[in-house]
């Protein structure tokens, strides 16, 4: 700070009555250092120092000011800029504190510098840090400073569990997944040394390394157990990368975090986070996760995990495992990621198939990562509290915006399980008529198709053997008749060549030879491996063809030619589906989306070229299995299917639950059951949102009227955040009774009581419940509409007017 600056400071602080003269010592401008060097006197000058920032600083906060260092602050930001720029960065999580720098140099036209980034970084720690202290204030009056209140308060259609509710199979949903966007570089990089940064991260939303690693420690076997045994056609490990061996899952040493481990509910609000410290998706990341889970939510829990089928092993083995069947927790699959999964794999773990899920879809991690991808160009260089500070924040934010979505997600679903159930009743009782079948027929088919999978063995490594020893004698075969016909060629070469042609002469025996060299190369590669099967079988005089042993084994050849032919014409559908997923995204550039139009075109002739190439091999077959169209081909939605194609040795059509009428009945009956389950859970969240609703208002308002008495500044601030909280719940009351009015709601109406918690507003309550119960006989909701739509407009006028003042 220049003498005319520290000037100027000391005229503002005359100005505010500030006597100059009582501060302790004040050192001339530039000579701090030279000061505090002398022998004797520091704290004197400390403490003059202090109390002379302390003042200025005050002063710069009573103007709406945020100095960006603590010692002589030459630049000072105001408050509005950085909660506009908080604010920004919440709709926007890509606007990093760079881009804000460069639009306020704009703005007052002086031309950018780099240094600005961290002076308005510092600022901006300070503004947070401010704010998680008046938020710790006031979580402290409203007592949600417990360990895990969030966890079991975040979500109230989750958690805020009644006394009166209906039993259901899975009291608890979640979803856990890793995602590898947010990784940061190490410092080694830039050989550099760590900076050193005490902070540490604020929220409760993430776990410690050392709970995390004392499951690397204590935790489950390798995935390397996982794998299945070759007498086990199914396995998922090899389409997964996350499900394969511990050592498939290094990350490079230049990260020193690769990424983040989170935990959601069903309704995608944040749970838990983790960090994967310098490695892929190890097992000790969702063995953590679970473990935590376990210990707030307790027994009947149900988790989506993208490889929940493979991690249940892991899971079985690992230290946790008696409590995880104790708690009877029940792993499964994620609806997106079980089109991938084989067939046998779906049936026990795709949540269609398992009771209770409604209409989970245990994707909710996805959803989440969609959104904090967009953090990974800001977060990728900072230091680790920076780093958190930013996941924090959008974690904050994200589950705010959960919160106000909460009662339209309650209204979509409860409308979509509505319209599900009618159209399955009808289109399943037409079908139970035509086919003449019943609801026990479906669940027959069920579990004929499981155990019809189970059944199926892969042949012995003989017999595997075998096979490729026919394989081997038909190449035998083939290349003596290309040896053949090669030589004969050879003999004729000069045939046709006029006399004294001695240039076209020596380019036909140039090409004779070549041909004949060619062929009798591969003809004798094909001996040699014939010869060494031979030796592996113990074969002493070569099978004939057409002899009982070749015959054997010939079809098995057919059938892994067939395999082959199938294995190409999933390839490419999967391409085709990701492909096609890829060019509805917005952030595909216009080039990239050009070029996978393209390829696309060029696709779909190849899947064509390769369904003729699999027909051919199906009817080749004895008996010929079923021939694939391009309309059947287009309409596959689960690749399970091809599983179905693949492992099936013998024609199965003829069997009640591989006909496609009876395996579409087979659906639709499955998401009839879930839709079911979805209006029964609905009813019950509903109803939790309700209560919570109510109950937060009595405690909000009554804490507020004691703040206001015994610390007025927490009070307000707690009035001022009440209000937008306020305007959200109103509208979520105006969708809660839209839902209550429809001609399908089941639920109950009113208020519940919490479970295992006290309510000293009774009177209120009953009151509540009654005026609802009548209001909704008088008048089916109308009244009740107009006045929610009034209050609504009401709070957010409030809102707005508080935003503006």
């Amino acid at each position: 700070m220049s003498a005319e600056d520290r000037a100027a400071v000391e005229t503002m602080l005359i100005d505010y009555d500030t006597d100059i003269e009582s501060i302790p010592y004040t050192a001339p401008p530039g000579e701090e250092g030279a000061e505090f060097s002398h022998e004797g006197g520091e704290y004197e000058v400390f403490q003059g120092l202090a109390q002379q920032m302390a003042d200025l600083s005050g002063f710069l906060i009573y103007h709406g000011y945020l100095g960006c260092s603590p010692l002589h602050p030459t630049v000072a930001i105001s408050l509005r800029t950085l909660a506009a720029y908080r604010q920004s960065h919440r709709t926007c999580p890509r606007f990093s504190v760079q881009a804000q720098c460069k639009a306020l140099c704009h703005l007052h036209d002086i031309p950018y510098q780099p240094y600005l980034n961290t002076q308005f970084s510092d600022a901006y720690d300070v503004y947070l840090e401010i704010l998680h202290r008046v938020d710790s204030l006031i979580k402290a009056a409203l007592k949600r400073d417990t360990q895990d209140w969030r966890l079991l308060n975040s979500c109230p259609c989750c958690c805020y569990k009644l006394d009166d509710e209906d039993n259901m199979t899975f009291e608890w949903l979640a979803t856990i997944d890793g995602n590898n966007s947010l990784k940061r570089w190490s410092s080694s990089i830039y050989s550099t040394s760590p900076r050193d940064d005490s902070r540490t991260r604020r929220s409760d939303y993430w776990l410690h390394r050392a709970n995390v690693d004392q499951f690397q420690l204590n935790g489950a076997q390798p995935h390397e157990d996982v794998v299945q045994s070759d007498s086990a056609p199914f396995n998922c490990v090899d389409r997964w990368r996350n499900a394969g061996p511990e050592a498939r899952k290094r990350m490079f040493s230049v990260f020193d975090e690769s990424g983040i481990f989170i935990a959601a509910c069903r309704h995608r609000f944040i749970l838990l986070v983790c960090d994967m410290v310098k490695s892929g998706e190890l097992s000790k990341y969702p063995l953590a996760i679970l473990d935590h889970l376990l210990n707030v939510y307790g027994k009947n829990g149900g988790v989506a995990y993208d490889i929940g089928c493979a991690f249940s092993k892991t899971l079985e083995n690992s230290c946790l495992g008696p409590r995880a069947r104790e708690l009877n927790l029940r792993l499964m699959v994620g609806a997106f990621h079980g089109h991938a999964h084989n067939r046998r794999c779906q049936i026990d773990w795709h949540p269609m198939y398992i009771e209770g899920t409604g209409h989970t879809e245990g994707e909710g991690c996805e959803h989440v990562f969609s959104s904090s991808n967009e953090l990974a160009r800001s977060t990728c260089h900072a230091t680790p509290f920076h780093r958190h500070q930013t996941i924090e924040q959008h974690f904050a934010f994200w589950d705010d915006d959960k919160y106000a979505a909460l009662s339209t997600f309650l209204q979509n679903h409860y409308r979509e399980a509505l319209t599900a159930i009618q159209t399955l009743t009808g289109e399943l009782s037409s079908l139970e008529g035509v086919l003449n079948l019943t609801h026990a027929n479906f669940i027959r088919f069920h579990k004929e198709e499981r155990s019809y999978l189970d059944g199926l063995k892969e042949p012995p490594v003989k017999d595997r053997v075998s096979v490729r020893y026919v394989q081997a004698l038909d190449e035998v075969v083939v290349h003596q008749k290309e040896w053949n016909t090669a030589r004969e060629a050879a003999n004729r070469a000069l045939v046709d060549i006029h006399v004294g042609g001695y240039q076209e002469m020596h380019t036909a025996i140039n090409q004779a030879r070549i041909r004949v060299d060619g062929s009798y190369s591969k003809l004798q590669n094909a001996e040699a491996m014939a010869s060494h099967l031979e030796i592996q079988l113990g074969i002493d005089k070569r099978w004939e063809i057409d002899s009982e042993p070749y015959r054997q084994f010939r079809q098995e050849a057919s059938l892994l030619t067939y395999r082959t032919a199938l294995d190409d014409l999933e390839r490419l559908v999967v391409m085709r589906l990701f492909e096609l997923s890829k060019l509805s995204l917005s952030g595909t550039g216009y080039k990239l989306r050009q070029q996978i139009s393209k390829a696309l075109q060029r696709r779909s002739q190849a899947i064509r070229n390769a369904l003729s190439r699999f027909n051919l091999q199906a009817a080749a077959l004895v008996p010929p299995r079923p021939q694939l169209t391009w309309k059947d081909i287009v309409e596959y939605s689960f690749l399970g299917e091809f599983d179905l194609l693949r492992q099936s040795r013998s024609d199965i059509r003829t069997l009640d639950w591989t006909k496609p009428a009876h395996r579409e009945a087979t659906v639709k009956y499955f998401k009839l059951q879930r839709a079911r389950e979805e209006i029964q859970r609905l009813n019950i969240e509903i109803r939790r949102l309700r209560t919570a609703i109510h109950d937060e208002e009595l405690t909000v308002n009554a804490t507020i009227n004691s703040l206001l008495v015994s610390n007025k500044p927490v009070g307000l601030e707690l009035q001022r955040q009440w209000r937008s909280r306020a305007a959200i719940n109103a509208a979520h009351l105006f969708r809660l009774d839209r839902i209550m009015s429809q001609a399908g709601f089941s639920g109950k109406r009113g208020l519940g009581t919490r479970l295992n918690g006290t309510s000293s507003h009774e009177p209120e309550r009953m009151m509540a419940t009654s005026t609802i119960s009548t209001t909704d006989e008088q008048s089916g909701g109308d009244n009740l509409e107009h006045e929610e739509q009034e209050q609504n407009v009401e709070d957010f006028a409030d809102f707005l007017a508080s935003v503006v003042e």
